[in-house]
């Protein structure tokens, strides 16, 4: 497999490869970080967090994995640590903050679903952070588990079981908050 930048790639070519990038994977990756943080300001600057990343590291991509996994890994941490410094800042036990998230979403004006789907973000933000990236990746992105795998860094296995638990838990709240 080829390296990305060749040993003779001018500035201006990696500029345009790195712009070629952004604009296939720009939607996805906003996306999956709204998901997680639910407010749009800060999808926007984990967004830019993630491609300043990617510029600054696009050498180091060794074709070990598909671009995209190795793009939502980096989304991802750069999410999961935007989480966690958010809840030590607020002084939040590190699986307490889906009240906040679910004030979020309430107010959100660019929240554009039908009541059916709120009462589903509700449920989801109910899950720690990362059942929730595993739900959000399999039922939302549509990913396979083995992708998944390599943007977490976990087995396929216990994504399995982290993704069938959050279902059962999605399950439990809708049961008892909305019959």
């Amino acid at each position: 497999m080829q390296q990305l930048q060749h040993p003779q790639t001018t500035s201006k070519e990696r500029t345009i490869a790195f712009d070629g990038i952004m604009r296939l994977h720009r939607r996805a990756i906003y996306s999956h970080i709204r998901k997680m943080v639910i407010d749009a300001d800060d999808t926007d600057d984990l967004l830019q967090e993630t491609f300043v990343k990617v510029w600054k590291n696009i050498d180091k991509f060794k074709n070990e994995s598909k671009l995209y996994t190795w793009i939502y890994r980096i989304a991802t941490n750069e999410t999961l640590r935007f989480l966690e410094r958010k809840k030590k800042k607020q002084g939040l036990p590190m699986n307490e903050t889906s009240e906040q998230l679910m004030q979020n979403l309430e107010s959100d004006e660019q929240f554009s679903g039908e009541e059916v789907q709120l009462i589903l973000q509700k449920a989801i933000l109910t899950l720690p952070d990362k059942q929730r990236l595993v739900f959000n990746m399999k039922y939302f992105d549509e990913m396979k588990y083995e992708d998944i795998s390599e943007i977490v860094d976990t087995s396929v296995g216990a994504l399995k079981a982290s993704y069938h638990l959050a279902t059962k838990k999605i399950e439990i709240y809708l049961k008892e908050n909305y019959q």
